[in-house]
């Protein structure tokens, strides 16, 4: 009887502390969103080849509003827009954090993602951040745990994904950017530091380059971010629907593999072009998600599609 109580009370003991470590974790998350001057910087730092050229060091930044779009017990979905000048507004990258989520999408090469299936015990007090293209398809996703130590919060993970978009259309010496990703909350802000290997991947994974990136997110006043809030409220139920076709898709836990253009466009041209279509007269929910699903499946290489309404 007494060891009995004795494995209940310490199993009590750690679901309290697994409670509150989730609750800081959420936290951290939460405490990216909102209003912020970005600057973006990239430099590649070694090569294995003495041969290499190195490229120029990439500098950037802007004004970037992120907010949820999502949130419940173990999901939280953060939407990045970035703000060019005084109100052009250019949806950016999106962020899902997912709690001990078990079914992923992994980045191989060319445009294909596999699915894969991990273990409740692998993935248990983790979470999966799962990134995706400005037209919320998908980019590179991993599970980990957030860390809080010292009065620091963050979190790490290393994933492949495809070439970042200051690359794919200058570069075709690599395929495979095998990316350590670090988020870390700061007192004014976070950072999104990276450790990241350009890398060809045919039989074997060669490396071409290692690189350093560096991008700072400072909080700043939250009117400057007032353009980006009144885009989203006229744009957001338009991409709300793009993302439930892109779910349906996912659910399907099979390879995703995509064209890389059609008719000289890629995909996200072709959404973003249907987004200005299907809001202009109104918007007619169902009339968008026949378009959006017509539009993805015209991309779509395999054995997966989306089923049409």
């Amino acid at each position: 009887m007494r060891t009995l109580l004795l494995f209940a009370f310490c199993l009590a003991i750690g679901t309290v502390q697994a409670q509150k470590k989730k609750k800081q974790d959420i936290d951290a998350i939460k405490a990216m969103c909102g209003c912020y001057e970005v600057s973006f910087n990239f430099a590649e730092t070694f090569s294995p080849n003495k041969d290499y050229k190195f490229h120029d060091n990439y500098r950037s930044g802007g004004l970037e509003y992120v907010f949820p779009i999502e949130e419940s017990k173990d999901k939280i979905v953060l939407q990045h827009l970035l703000i060019v000048g005084d109100n052009m507004i250019i949806k950016h990258w999106r962020q899902d954090w997912i709690y001990e989520n078990t079914d992923f999408h992994t980045f191989y090469k060319d445009n294909t993602w596999k699915y894969e299936s991990k273990s409740t015990d692998e993935v248990r007090g983790q979470w999966t951040q799962k990134v995706y293209q400005v037209d919320d398809g998908p980019r590179y996703e991993g599970s980990s745990s957030w860390v809080h130590v010292d009065g620091r919060s963050y979190w790490e993970n290393t994933a492949d994904a495809p070439l970042p978009r200051r690359e794919f259309s200058k570069r075709n010496d690599y395929n495979v950017m095998v990316r350590r990703n670090r988020q870390e909350i700061t007192a004014d802000g976070w950072v999104h530091e990276q450790d990241n290997a350009k890398v060809l991947r045919e039989t074997d994974d060669t490396v071409l380059a290692q690189e350093k990136g560096f991008n700072e997110y400072k909080k700043t006043d939250a009117g400057k971010c007032q353009a980006a809030k009144d885009w989203w409220n006229n744009k957001q139920a338009y991409w709300n629907d793009v993302r439930k076709v892109w779910d349906e898709l996912f659910a399907q836990k099979k390879t995703v593999q995509i064209e890389g253009k059609i008719d000289d466009k890629v995909l996200f041209m072709k959404l973003f072009a249907l987004e200005e279509e299907t809001l202009k007269d109104g918007y007619n929910s169902a009339e968008s998600i026949t378009k959006i699903k017509e539009t993805i499946n015209s991309y779509l290489k395999g054995d997966i599609a989306l089923a049409s309404n």
